[in-house]
């Protein structure tokens, strides 16, 4: 996938600048050992013209994760909201997925940083994983540990074990891989939060060794609205293959279903599923079709 062209400006520094000539530090801490924090947010285009779903949150969350690994955050938030607009509407972007990157300066020790820079990209991308139901394997690459990683944040190494997940999945004929977590129970896939469904009832990990997502907190908001019964519980590879159906949720993937986990095949009608309602109620949500403050 082609993420830009000679005419592609992002956004570096409080500047627009061609997104190919940068020439951005070979030196940094970032590059070299993964230290640095970003997020991902989707703008929609909706009847009330191009909107970025949950915005504030999204940098807050970026502020948070580059607090809890000491890289400095001096930028205000709101400020980069209004950056991000700008940045859509300078490179003619009204869907579109928008990456802002927190990475350290020049340093080769192993300390904290005391400089740091900031970008924004924006593209055009579908759903992460396609729209199509998923096949999913259970993965023998474990979640890092929580006491060894803060992984309710999103800092760029970290992602290094994501990627040896979903790659060997990939590899083995599936889309995409369930990681578990220190203690041997399904924690989530390799950046999506798991939603089970079993006898009308939805399942999810709870938060203390998974990513906090905000399309999950989203979907839980769904359910208290819709009067769908959600429980917080620790899921083991039995319930995973037992469940009636299952689905997965992300900002980059949205929400999508699960067909087969391993070698079991889910019997439910994926349409017919509770997660697909879930599916469409989310879909309504981000193209503003109905009222997002009933449900917040």
């Amino acid at each position: 996938m082609k993420y830009y062209d000679e005419n592609t400006l992002i956004y570096l520094d409080g500047s627009y600048v061609k997104a190919f000539a940068t020439g951005l530090d070979l030196y940094t801490q970032a590059l070299h050992y993964g230290y640095g924090a970003f997020e991902g947010l989707r703008a929609y285009n909706t009847h009330n013209g191009p909107r970025i779903f949950k915005a504030l949150e999204h940098f807050e969350r970026l502020q948070k994760s580059c607090e809890a690994i000491n890289i400095p955050y001096s930028w205000d938030n709101r400020e980069l909201i209004d950056r991000a607009y700008e940045l859509l509407a300078i490179n003619n972007l009204r869907s579109a997925y928008i990456r802002p990157l927190v990475f350290s300066g020049s340093n080769m020790h192993l300390t904290s940083s005391t400089e740091a820079r900031i970008m924004m990209a924006a593209w055009e991308w579908g759903p992460y994983l396609g729209q199509n139901l998923l096949k999913v394997e259970i993965s023998d690459i474990q979640r890092p540990s929580s006491k060894a990683f803060p992984i309710s944040s999103k800092i760029s190494g970290q992602y290094i074990n994501s990627i040896l997940a979903s790659s060997k999945a990939i590899k083995n004929g599936y889309d995409e891989a369930l990681l578990l977590d220190q203690d041997g129970f399904v924690a989530q896939a390799s950046s999506e939060n798991l939603f089970i469904e079993k006898d009308f009832k939805i399942y999810t990990p709870p938060i203390q060794n998974i990513f906090p997502g905000i399309t999950r907190k989203n979907v839980i908001l769904i359910c208290k609205k819709l009067g769908i019964e959600l429980i917080e519980k620790r899921l083991t590879i039995q319930d995973i293959h037992e469940a009636d159906s299952a689905f997965l949720s992300g900002t980059a993937a949205e929400i999508i279903g699960i067909k087969q986990v391993d070698h079991i095949i889910y019997k439910e009608n994926w349409e017919h599923t509770i997660g697909a309602s879930i599916q469409r109620r989310y879909k309504n949500l981000v193209l503003e079709n109905e009222n997002y403050e009933v449900i917040i």
